[in-house]
């Protein structure tokens, strides 16, 4: 049976019955359509915004303005020996996804080499680290959940080059609720 056979077997009050419906779905559907028009974004290898981490390149993917602040992603190129010292983050969970080198996580009070393909999750108010081990560059993709790290770094990345003054760093962390241990 077709479409119009239906309708006119149903009748008029039918057809108008199955109106409301249609309308409802379509006003849903448009709805859907709409909250996540702009949203779309597709980010090449080697593209993001760049900044100096200590000397280290980093490459902002998405940021939190990108993902209604739900994760912020990076991708740190980090040089032999480069790394951080144990902290906590007291608001985000953070992933980690090595895809160059080798590096030294510490979570918790577990320490494991984790090499290309290998993640590591580091749950918030767990303490962590990480260091690039042998002589080789690493690179890792990096996802905190939720967004707003991405200040912090920004604020990092205005420090003046060379070595880093432990406790600027410190307190521009501790505004971003990651302390060190």
């Amino acid at each position: 049976m077709n479409r119009k056979t239906f309708l006119r077997q149903l009748g008029g009050a039918g057809a108008l019955t199955l109106l409301p419906i249609t309308s409802i779905i379509a006003s849903s559907q448009s709805k859907t359509t709409n909250q996540n028009k702009g949203k779309e974004k597709v980010i090449i290898s080697g593209a993001g915004k760049e900044l100096s981490i200590f000397g280290n390149k980093q490459l902002h993917k998405l940021v939190g303005k990108d993902t209604d602040d739900q994760f912020f992603e990076w991708t740190d190129y980090l040089q032999p020996g480069a790394g951080i010292p144990p902290h906590v983050h007291t608001k985000e969970d953070e992933v980690f996804r090595v895809t160059k080198g080798s590096i030294a996580f510490m979570i918790g009070d577990k320490t494991t080499i984790l090499k290309a393909g290998d993640i590591a999750l580091a749950p918030k108010n767990i303490p962590h680290s990480w260091k690039v081990i042998g002589d080789q560059e690493a690179q890792m993709n990096v996802t905190v959940f939720p967004a707003g790290m991405e200040f912090m770094f920004e604020e990092l990345n205005a420090l003046p080059p060379g070595k880093p003054d432990f406790e600027k760093v410190a307190a521009i962390s501790a505004t971003y609720g990651i302390r060190f241990v």
